[in-house]
């Protein structure tokens, strides 16, 4: 039976799994462009354009509107949706209890500038939809010189 020795060197700070690690964490799964500095949080969403609106979409399962907050200032977009504990009696014993308390946030920077006090918003089955119209865009304009 051959044995062989793989030589170390003590210069390098990355190894075999180490190596892998930082090429993984480098370059991110499901990455499509950059990524803004102010996006933050755990939920997760589809940000879309169409010729007049921004459009996002957030899965919220289980959320009322009333337990949903949505913010747009200064081209950042934010969404914090929370579910706090009901203290209810009940006979019941559980032996798993996972979904009384929990909340989800999000905070990321808009492609595009929006109007921020017309923008629509619909919670439904579970799936929340922003509609933000976007501002249109400068366009030069002919001065007559008289």
């Amino acid at each position: 039976m051959q044995s062989s020795l793989i030589r170390r060197d003590p210069n390098s700070s990355l190894h075999g799994l180490d190596r892998l690690f930082a090429s993984v964490l480098a370059e991110p799964f499901f990455s499509s462009g950059s990524v803004a500095a102010t996006d933050e949080g755990t939920l997760a969403l589809d940000i879309s354009e169409d010729e007049s609106h921004v459009i996002v979409r957030a899965s919220l399962p289980g959320f009322t509107k009333d337990q949903v907050h949505v913010e747009v200032h200064d081209g950042v977009l934010s969404i914090k949706a929370e579910k706090e504990e009901e203290t209810e009696e009940r006979t019941e014993r559980f032996y798993r209890r996972e979904r009384r308390v929990g909340s989800v946030s999000r905070r990321v920077a808009l492609p595009s500038v929006v109007h921020e006090g017309e923008a629509k918003a619909e919670l439904k089955h579970g799936e929340l939809v922003l509609r933000l119209p976007k501002e249109p865009k400068a366009t030069p304009r002919k001065i007559s010189i008289d």
